[in-house]
Formats: structure tokens, sequence, C-alpha cells
């Protein structure tokens, strides 16, 4: 079975940086997109940010110029770079893997079929 692992999380002061992981223990598609999506206490969850097999990237405009996306394919791992964070970047950050990459869906959470556990961001003011 597909298992994700995040991690990463912690607390950070505000204008600072941390990174995630996500790594899938093994991708059974050809084509994919891996995003990150986080869920702050008493919102609904969101799509942060993903990417294809083809290595091609997605972010919501919340966090565009402040985080960047990137796998490692050969370790079967995506990273989450977070700059320049913000109290409201606080949430628990879940990675997810689909299948197909479809530009218009890339960050609906709905479309995305295994979930890892999630890892605690909490930015400090």
């Amino acid at each position: 079975d597909v298992q994700l692992q995040a991690s990463g999380g912690g607390l950070v002061q505000a204008g600072g940086s941390r990174r995630l992981s996500c790594t899938v223990s093994a991708i059974p598609y050809a084509d994919y997109l891996i995003g990150w999506f986080r869920q702050a206490p008493g919102k609904e969850r969101e799509g942060v940010s993903s990417i294809s097999s083809g290595r091609r990237s997605f972010y919501a405009d919340s966090v565009k110029g402040r985080f960047t996306i990137s796998i490692d394919k050969v370790k079967n791992t995506v990273y989450l770079q977070m700059t320049s964070l913000k109290p409201d970047d606080t949430a628990v950050y879940y990675c997810a893997i689909r299948p197909g990459v479809v530009i218009t869906t890339a960050l609906d959470e709905y479309e995305y079929d295994r979930w890892g556990q999630g890892t605690q961001v909490t930015v400090s003011s």
C-alpha cells in the first residue's frame, strides 16, 4: 500500500523559514501530482502547492513568492520550502498524491486519493 510520511513541522518565528518533507513509499502512477494542503483551527482544509511528475508546480495565491515546492524522484520525496512565514500560515500541513495531472484541479483536495498524516507548523508573531 502507498504510504506518505510528512515531516519537518515545528515552531518558527514570523519572517522565518521552514522546510517540510513528504516521502512516498512507492508511487503507483506513471503520471501524478503530489500536493501539500493545510488546515488551520476552525477552517477548512486548503490546497497550498502541488508538483507534477513532470515537475510542473502549482501554488495557492496566498503562498506564491514565499513557498517553493520541489521533488527528488530518487528519494520519492517532495519538499515544501516555506519562507517569510506569517502567523496565518499556522496550520497542520498534509501531503497527498493523486493519479493524473489536471491543471485546473491541481490544488483540489477531492482529487487526491492517498494522504499522509499531518505535521504541525506554528508561526509565532
